[in-house]
């Protein structure tokens, strides 16, 4: 009896649930997550917006996943990685960084749309697998206080949240710090890009002894030209990790 009983108040429970989604989707119609059309369900893209998402998939870079048009072998390396190798050894993106991903991740970063972040998270999951599966720690790239302060939360912080409970891995939010605040990437080249974070990134006293020995999976939600990605895995190497990997949402391809 008291399981019946148990089974009724659960049934009643998800009725009231489904009515309440249905009284929000009819005061508040789902929008696509890109371009904020009418969609069917919450939290879903557009079938026009999602056929312009070009997801990243082999071959590509055993390096830095760059892809490639071709298939050149698992172990192959593209030409920047072969002409500069990075410090980190591993990284991986969901998709190319273009007109349909750049709204997605433009509302997540600035819009307070974190509803966006389980959405991107299952793209980044299945890029990533081999990552996730080796990793000992997950942590974010972190912002400035004062950038945080502005923002009021870190969007990478949001995607490596989700990925460590997805993958049962430990989640460190403060494994590294920003010392500096430094000037937004957007307008710099490469070089200037390298110059910018240098020195910007140092790991957490606090969680040193997390990092000797381990594989540090590192998220963040643009890779551009890795100069970021390059100034954390320096410092997390020489506090004794054993490998640094990266995993993001998009990644700049040049045409």
């Amino acid at each position: 009896m008291l399981q019946d009983r148990n089974q009724r108040i659960e049934a009643v429970l998800a009725g009231a649930k489904a009515a309440g989604r249905l009284a929000i989707d009819l005061l508040l119609p789902p929008r696509c997550l890109a371009c904020g059309v009418l969609v069917t369900e919450a939290s879903s893209i557009c079938p026009d917006c999602w056929s312009s998402l070009d997801f990243i998939t082999k071959p590509y870079c055993a390096s830095c996943g760059y892809p490639f048009e071709y298939e050149v072998g698992e172990a192959a390396v593209c030409a920047g990685c072969e002409a500069s190798p990075p410090r980190f050894d591993r990284a991986r993106a969901a998709m190319r960084y273009n007109e349909a991903s750049k709204p997605l991740l433009l509302r997540l970063k600035h819009a307070d749309k974190a509803e966006l972040a389980p959405v991107l998270v299952r793209f980044m999951a299945r890029a990533g697998q081999e990552l996730l599966g080796s990793a000992d720690v997950i942590a974010p790239v972190p912002l400035h206080r004062w950038r945080l302060l502005r923002r009021r939360y870190n969007q990478s912080a949001l995607l490596a949240k989700s990925l460590a409970a997805e993958a049962g891995r430990p989640f460190l939010p403060e494994l590294l710090v920003r010392r500096r605040n430094t000037p937004p990437q957007g307008q710099l080249g490469r070089e200037g890009r390298k110059r910018n974070v240098a020195g910007a990134f140092a790991v957490a006293p606090t969680h040193a002894e997390a990092v000797v020995g381990r594989r540090v999976l590192l998220v963040d939600d643009v890779m551009t030209s890795g100069a970021t990605a390059n100034a954390c895995a320096v410092v997390l190497k020489r506090a004794g990790a054993e490998e640094v990997m990266l995993l993001t949402v998009a990644r700049v391809v040049l045409a």
